[in-house]
């Protein structure tokens, strides 16, 4: 192999090592079977989300991985792979691919990393349940605001009491 391609290959694993470093979550993904229509939609909800998907050879995600510290995903970059790597929302990509993959049944989650941790398929499966982040914000918000409406009402009803004693 020359030092051009030798160079090629090292700059590619530096890009993915750094992907993987920085995402808050990597979804990889068997995406063997789907039309292109079907990849095309994919990327194009994927990128809506700012979500980034690639198709990278397995034998440099294998070393890229290794090399940020990403221990026991080798069983996963085996046959045709593509990978997802959101650097915002820890949800989006998981939540997305899930989606997708109700409706077309060739695409299929391998695993994944999560803020750091390597994930099983059943962990991503679990995560792409989750609401959104505005949706868990919202959530929270109202269990926040429930006990502050209660004083509020409290206060409203005695100040009604004494207007009608007065």
């Amino acid at each position: 192999m020359s030092e051009a391609a030798i160079a090629k290959k090292e700059t590619l694993v530096e890009e993915a090592t750094a992907k993987f470093q920085a995402a808050a979550s990597v979804v990889i993904v068997d995406y063997r079977g789907l039309t292109v229509e079907e990849v095309t939609n994919l990327r194009k909800q994927l990128r809506d989300a700012n979500v980034e998907m690639k198709v990278i050879k397995n034998s440099i995600l294998s070393r890229a991985a290794k090399k940020a510290g990403l221990e026991g995903l080798d069983e996963v970059f085996t046959g045709p792979t593509a990978i997802a790597f959101s650097n915002e929302d820890v949800v989006a990509p998981a939540k997305i691919i899930d989606e997708f993959a109700s409706t077309a049944k060739a695409l299929e989650i391998k695993g994944g990393v999560i803020e750091g941790k390597v994930s099983s398929v059943e962990e991503m499966t679990s995560l792409a349940k989750l609401p959104s982040r505005d949706g868990l914000l919202s959530m929270l918000l109202s269990v926040l605001q429930a006990p502050v409406r209660q004083v509020a009402y409290a206060v409203k009803a005695v100040a009604e009491k004494e207007e009608e004693v007065a």
